[in-house]
């Protein structure tokens, strides 16, 4: 997902001359030999946010990497050609920051000589580690990054070293467009995205060029923004029938919150944005009723299958934390089984034959769902809708 704020944008450009500076140039391919590991241990990388506007996403996903890391070790580690080797963790605060995200990057592939690198949360934050995790040949795979454009050079050609767990936000958009359109039976839509960053303005594309329904009106507001009510307002005299956000919680939360006071009943839909508890904490329970979002992992969908990968990670989940499993945790638990599987199938944890073992991924079966590989390093997998009511998931749709 990409979380872009004003100032992070003016970071962005800041932080990206600095990385030219620091000799931190965008290789097409892998300036190095790769990375190799002793004999006992794979050292796996973390670059992830922990601090920052982003801090919700990537704690979440810390704690998916934690458990599925101590998961591995307690079943005797990874098999590489035969020996198995323990699992290490060298987790690192980006901070959510673009300049930050570099250079922990630029310690984890070079310095500390890690197999992959699991992480950043954020698309800016992905962006910009991709120069160094290519220049020492070292995988990196985002757990949620999912801007259409992060696995794709310039050219149009993959990065070949970048890989993400998550889909993308086309599918998104247009999977949403498709429930509001099917399930909802709307006909009359107002769209309010988020127009400070990729991830907002993408999913609107995707929705309005999807949806057949009438857009009868579209907004934009910017990260930071409190004060929705003039909008709203608008949108209430124009009689809708629902309303698409494209978004992050922080604003999400205050948007219903301000929505529901002011007697907006529509069906509220959103991304994979919406996947954090936060969300309900700012909105408050009572306004978070009738709520959809798009999300690639659903506890309703695998309660339904007691005996499957996902209910037993959820168990396991609640086990360890004493909490429901969020999304970007099922997300980032993937992603360090994605490295496993690729490392024992390729007999190797030297990280050039990790990578081309992540590229040949097929049918892994994850909790979020079965994946395979494409040629762009997307991982086609099933995509589902969440329903809150009264701020607890209600009920849960598959998207065909």
């Amino acid at each position: 997902m990409s979380k872009f704020s004003k100032n992070l944008l003016r970071i962005f450009t800041l932080g990206m001359a600095g990385l030219a500076l620091a000799g931190c140039s965008v290789a097409k391919s892998g300036g190095g030999k790769g990375t190799h590991q002793d004999k006992d241990t794979v050292k796996v990388g973390i670059n992830i946010e922990l601090s920052g506007t982003a801090a919700g996403y990537g704690s979440a996903e810390k704690q998916g990497i934690v458990l599925a890391a101590s998961e591995i070790n307690k079943a005797g580690g990874i098999n590489v050609n035969g020996h198995k080797k323990k699992l290490k963790l060298l987790i690192r605060d980006n901070k959510s920051a673009i300049a930050t995200s570099a250079s922990v990057a630029a310690q984890l592939a070079t310095k500390d000589k890690v197999a992959a690198v699991i992480g950043p949360a954020t698309t800016n934050c992905g962006t910009a580690e991709i120069p160094n995790i290519t220049k020492a040949s070292v995988p990196g795979i985002s757990p949620s990054a999912t801007d259409p454009n992060y696995t794709r050079q310039k050219n149009g050609k993959v990065q070949p070293y970048v890989f993400r767990a998550c889909f993308q936000d086309t599918f998104q958009g247009k999977s949403a467009a498709k429930f509001v359109d099917n399930k909802l039976k709307a006909k009359r839509v107002a769209v309010y995205a988020d127009n400070s960053s990729d991830y907002g303005t993408g999913l609107a594309k995707a929705f309005k060029d999807t949806y057949k329904g009438k857009i009868v009106d579209s907004q934009t507001y910017s990260a930071g923004d409190k004060d929705f009510n003039a909008v709203l307002t608008s949108f209430k005299s124009k009689k809708i029938d629902a309303i698409y956000v494209p978004g992050y919680y922080t604003e999400l939360g205050l948007i219903i919150k301000q929505a529901r006071q002011m007697g907006i009943k529509a069906p509220i839909v959103g991304g994979d944005g919406m996947c954090d508890p936060k969300l309900v904490q700012i909105s408050g329970a009572k306004n978070a009723t009738d709520i959809y979002y798009t999300t690639p992992f659903s506890t309703n969908v695998a309660a339904k299958n007691p005996d499957s990968k996902a209910a037993k990670f959820i168990k396991a989940y609640k086990a360890r934390y004493h909490t429901d499993a969020p999304t970007f945790s099922a997300l980032a638990y993937d992603a360090v089984y994605l490295v496993k599987t690729a490392i024992e199938e390729q007999k190797s944890d030297d990280s050039v034959k990790i990578t081309e073992g992540l590229a040949k991924i097929k049918d892994f079966d994850g909790v979020t769902g079965r994946i395979t590989m494409d040629k762009f390093h997307n991982p086609e997998m099933p995509i589902a809708i969440e329903k809150l009511t009264n701020g607890k998931v209600s009920d849960s749709f598959r998207v065909e």
